[in-house]
């Protein structure tokens, strides 16, 4: 059976991820707002994305499957969003500068069948990123690039902050904001192939 395949974000990066693989799909973006019940970084990455990927499937008739998806970076039990300013996007790259911090992807998988049944699969993906060591200096150069203003921990490990990744353990793409290979398999287990 073919399936229509929805991508439940507006992320460009996620798009990018589909088309690497050559996966034909539609954007359908949530406006549903974002309520989280946890301090969890993997049950609140989990919840957000299980909330876009439900309001968009609510509009949406089968056969499809429709994929959200949320990241987050999580740091000193604490977790990093997206920064409201430079200087909040400052204190975050400060905060783990030369130490260990993870990026948590929610995502959840809804497959809608023609005859209206669904099924769901929610899974969350945590990368351990390592950053070398910078100076405040470097770090008022990057927060003046833009280019953190709009990610998760206030940077994008595929720009101009790849050189200060000391290294990572784990999915590189989950930390981009889609671990195309956990959705992958999950969907091969489905008898689905992108």
């Amino acid at each position: 059976m073919e399936y229509q395949i929805i991508l439940a974000s507006g992320s460009p990066r996620r798009k990018e991820l589909l088309e690497l693989i050559g996966v034909e799909f539609k954007i359908i973006t949530s406006n549903k707002e974002e309520v989280i019940t946890s301090t969890n970084p993997e049950e609140v990455v989990k919840e957000l994305s299980m909330m876009k990927a439900e309001d968009v499937a609510e509009g949406v008739t089968g056969p499809a499957i429709i994929l959200g998806a949320d990241t987050v970076v999580a740091h000193g039990g604490r977790i990093l969003g997206k920064p409201k300013d430079k200087d909040d996007a400052f204190r975050m790259i400060r905060s783990f500068a030369d130490e260990d911090h993870y990026v948590y992807t929610g995502v959840c998988i809804i497959k809608k069948e023609a005859d209206g049944s669904v099924k769901k699969i929610s899974f969350a993906e945590g990368t351990k990123v390592t950053v070398y060591p910078m100076s405040d200096e470097e770090i008022e150069r990057y927060v003046a690039s833009g280019e953190p203003m709009d990610k998760a921990g206030a940077y994008a490990i595929q720009g101009l902050f790849a050189p200060y990744i000391k290294g990572i353990e784990g999915d590189y793409y989950n930390i981009v904001g889609f671990p195309i290979a956990g959705i992958y398999q999950r969907l091969k287990n489905e008898g689905i192939y992108l």
